[in-house]
């Protein structure tokens, strides 16, 4: 039961601000536009039909007023299986949108824009009828002939060429009675979560069931998901932000565009998300494909779940989920770290594990170590157990300290780098993880080599000084004039001066450059 969830559904579409949602056809420039107010690409465009497919809300700030844009798909009069949800979907946002931007291209006009224009009568009163694809002025009497269907508002743009949209805007912050606004509203904080793995292995499912709401279209057709669907919910005091991606398959497996672009994006919310569930099919268990995903949530610092969903299809055996998770650990020791989540999406069983784990990494990742703490620990483990010996003498650390959280990385100063034994590194790693309470998020460790001539900076020397006596160490013949000078061998002493005077014009010339 979802009141067991204890989780309090928002709508799928921010409603505490104006809705303005995008209709129209396909190819008529709906995403292009959707990208346009927002500055980047964040609906796929193709010439491919049908290309968008569930509607993408995103917050927009019109003349610094925050209200909420959406895109959606493309809608069609044949409207049969894949393209009957579509359209419904889009169809759908007009009853609960502030303003309806309905989109025709001025090149031509279809019976879908026909069916479009009488559907929408009934929300005349907030619809602007955008003309698109008035990419120069040879296309401006087209326009004329769109007043002719009998609403109030037309506007000629050009999404691509960026034309008109100071009209389209006014027009818009007028229907809205918005006024501009001097300064950007500040954001709440939300953990964001972004939800990867291979096709069909139930993360559309997944995001319906945590948002209460059917945001991302369910479908036995693998690649349904295309763009990046965001939803939210809020949980034990949590505001949560879900992003549902599109399925990652093989390079080799890849062949249209339109997936192509999508599995990019999907990759590209690790960067925007704190933690990851990693969704495996528990039945096939996980696959070179998820090890590659993994890999690169780790490589990002990022908290990762691996969320083993369709537990509903085991067959039952005593200790089967044991027995998974044991053979994920010997398979990938790379992800001992990572908890383990078995769930089923379809039945709502493990949500709530899944979501308390979900915060308990958050929480690790945002942990903090006080540096002297952080070496006093230190100098315990190394004193527990040493750093080995090279060939050159015993490896060191010095000192360390946490340089970010979320991702967590730790610096370590040694006293060299080359050769420094990987083993003792991750010892180090094992440690901080379990005195400091990492013990579920990946962690970084760098290493710094300390400065090999401290002392050119004491005494008071400055920094010409400093540049000179450098310059004067590089030197190739600097060893073997010293050795000699050192027994006292006046023609050496003599070729040491020449040294540091050429030493000194160098620094001069580089001085008089620099002004």
């Amino acid at each position: 039961m979802r009141e067991e969830l204890e989780i309090r559904n928002k709508a799928d579409i921010d409603d505490r601000y104006p809705i303005i949602s995008i209709i129209g056809r396909p190819n008529v420039g709906k995403s292009t536009l959707f990208n346009r107010f927002l500055g980047k690409r964040v609906a796929i465009t193709d010439p491919t039909s049908g290309v968008t497919r569930d509607p993408i809300p995103k917050k927009y700030l019109l003349g610094n007023n925050p209200v909420t844009l959406v895109d959606s798909g493309g809608v069609k009069v044949d409207m049969e299986g894949l393209d009957y949800k579509v359209s419904e979907k889009s169809l759908s946002l007009c009853p609960v949108s502030s303003l309806i931007l309905l989109v025709m291209d001025a090149t031509e006009v279809t019976g879908e824009d026909m069916m479009l224009l009488e559907h929408l009568r009934p929300y005349s009163d907030k619809l602007i009828l955008v003309v698109n694809k008035i990419d120069d002025e040879t296309r401006r009497d087209l326009l004329w002939h769109f007043y002719s269907y009998g609403y109030q508002r037309v506007v000629g743009i050009s999404a691509a060429q960026c034309l008109g949209f100071e009209e389209l805007e006014e027009t818009m912050m007028g229907m809205l009675s918005l006024e501009e606004q001097e300064e950007e509203p500040e954001e709440g904080e939300s953990l964001k979560i972004a939800i990867l793995g291979k096709p069909n292995t139930g993360k559309s499912t997944l995001m319906n069931v945590l948002t209460g709401r059917d945001i991302s279209i369910v479908s036995d057709i693998a690649g349904t998901t295309r763009d990046v669907m965001e939803g939210s919910f809020e949980y034990k005091g949590n505001d949560f932000t879900l992003l549902d991606t599109a399925g990652i398959r093989r390079k080799s497996k890849v062949e249209e565009a339109v997936e192509y672009y999508s599995v990019n994006r999907a990759i590209k919310t690790i960067e925007e998300a704190s933690v990851v569930f990693l969704m495996i099919d528990a039945k096939e268990g996980l696959a070179d494909q998820d090890k590659k995903i993994a890999e690169l949530i780790v490589r990002e610092g990022k908290g990762i779940i691996l969320v083993m969903n369709k537990i509903d299809l085991l067959s039952g055996i005593h200790n089967e989920e044991k027995a998974i998770e044991d053979r994920i650990r010997f398979l990938f020791p790379v992800l001992s770290f990572a908890p383990v989540v078995f769930i089923s999406a379809k039945n709502k069983k493990g949500i709530t594990r899944l979501l308390d784990t979900a915060i308990k990494l958050s929480r690790e990742l945002e942990t903090r170590v006080d540096t002297s703490v952080f070496n006093d620990a230190l100098k315990a483990w190394t004193s527990k157990v040493e750093p080995p010996r090279g060939k050159e003498g015993h490896y060191k650390v010095l000192y360390g300290t946490q340089v970010s959280s979320s991702p967590v990385r730790f610096l370590l100063f040694v006293n060299r780098i080359k050769g420094f034994p990987d083993a003792y590194i991750s010892y180090i790693k094992n440690m901080i993880r379990e005195d400091f309470g990492f013990a579920d998020i990946p962690v970084e460790i760098s290493l710094r080599e300390r400065r090999r001539n401290p002392s050119l900076y004491q005494n008071g020397n400055n920094k010409e000084e400093v540049e000179v006596k450098k310059i004067i160490n590089e030197n190739k013949d600097r060893k073997k004039g010293l050795s000699k000078g050192k027994r006292g061998g006046v023609g050496n002493k003599a070729k040491i001066s020449r040294q540091r005077e050429k030493a000194k014009k160098i620094v001069k010339e580089k001085k008089t450059r620099k002004s």
